[in-house]
């Protein structure tokens, strides 16, 4: 199998080839697309075997949960399973961005779309493709790194093509990539008034806190 490329607009995405990608996750594919930091895998996250398909394409460790990009903080408030004025602080300051913040998972998501944690880890991306996917699928998408475990990411659909694209069925060539540093991510799973940096990227601790501690 050699993957179908797919070219769209990175600002002005035709509507006729979102639907279309967005078809081919209704059937349970895995579709690489441009996000604003990466090129990401995208799939079904209610569909278990296509969520199923990406942690056995990365050899993705099974208790590592997939983050998802979303289009609103009131899609997020759909996922979650309560409100947290943290949330609303972050998601004012730094959404759309490069900002993943993990929250306790609602009833909507299977267990196994969040590896058994009961944690979901959401982003609205400052990018018109995977924002356009998500407003039209009516769903959030999975969102971890269209890259081999182990590989470095893709700022670009050839480099996709290059590692993955006997893979998969579908890569969106969206153009390079906005950034080269991957999202922060904060964790706001852990109760009321606490908060933890997982990973340091795009955005720094400083700004993480100065919005948290204010």
């Amino acid at each position: 199998m050699s993957a179908e490329i797919l070219r769209v607009h990175p600002d002005d995405p035709q509507p006729d080839r979102i639907d279309y990608i967005v078809s081919c996750l209704r059937k349970g594919s895995v579709v690489a697309l441009p996000t604003d930091t990466f090129y990401g895998l995208a799939v079904d996250p209610v569909n278990l075997h296509a969520v199923e398909q990406i942690y056995q394409l990365k050899t993705r460790q099974q208790h590592k949960p997939l983050s998802l990009l979303i289009a609103s903080l009131a899609q997020a408030y759909e996922l979650a399973r309560e409100s947290d004025p943290m949330l609303d602080r972050l998601a004012d300051k730094f959404w759309p961005g490069p900002l993943t913040i993990i929250v306790r998972a609602g009833t909507k998501l299977p267990l196994r779309s969040t590896a058994y944690t009961g944690n979901v880890a959401l982003r609205v991306p400052d990018a018109a493709i995977p924002r356009a996917v998500v407003e039209k699928f009516g769903l959030p998408i999975t969102a971890t790194s269209a890259n081999l475990q182990g590989s470095s990411e893709c700022t670009h659909a050839a480099c996709v093509r290059d590692q993955i694209g006997d893979r998969i069925p579908l890569i969106i060539d969206g153009g390079p990539t906005g950034r080269t540093q991957p999202t922060t991510i904060v964790d706001l799973s852990l109760g009321p008034g606490r908060w933890m940096i997982l990973r340091e990227g795009a955005i720094s601790t400083h700004e993480i806190a100065m919005v948290l501690q204010r």
